[in-house]
């Protein structure tokens, strides 16, 4: 059984970088063909994708947050990190890791951190 878990901090202040891990224990981040995503869903609407790492560690982000964007991993940890630089009250979110499967299934999801940006 994968099990994904979000920590970071819930309240950034605007301007500043939001950053997240994930941690993911049952299985390796390096296991072909899955993918590791980070997806938010802001207050009222709904799931937006951020951005992915593969297994072989490639990247892949949103066309509209990509300039703000990084995710990276440590395999000794077995983990994967968000980076989004130069926060606004409008990335105020719940924001969800997930594992995409080689089918583009998303089977496994953590519990979901909410981040606020607020001075």
């Amino acid at each position: 059984q994968v099990q994904l878990q979000e920590s970071g901090p819930g309240l950034v202040k605007p301007s500043q970088t939001l950053s997240l891990t994930c941690a993911v224990s049952g299985g390796s981040i390096t296991t072909n063909y899955y993918y590791w995503s980070w997806i938010r869903q802001p207050p009222g609407k709904g799931l937006e994708w951020i951005g992915h790492i593969a297994y072989s560690g490639s990247t892949d982000y949103s066309s509209s947050l990509e300039s703000r964007t990084s995710i990276s991993r440590d395999t000794s940890k077995n983990e994967f990190t968000l980076q989004l630089s130069s926060v606004t009250p409008e990335d105020t979110a719940v924001y969800y890791c997930a594992r995409v499967g080689p089918r583009d299934e998303y089977d496994y999801w953590g519990q979901g951190t909410q981040v606020t940006i607020s001075s």
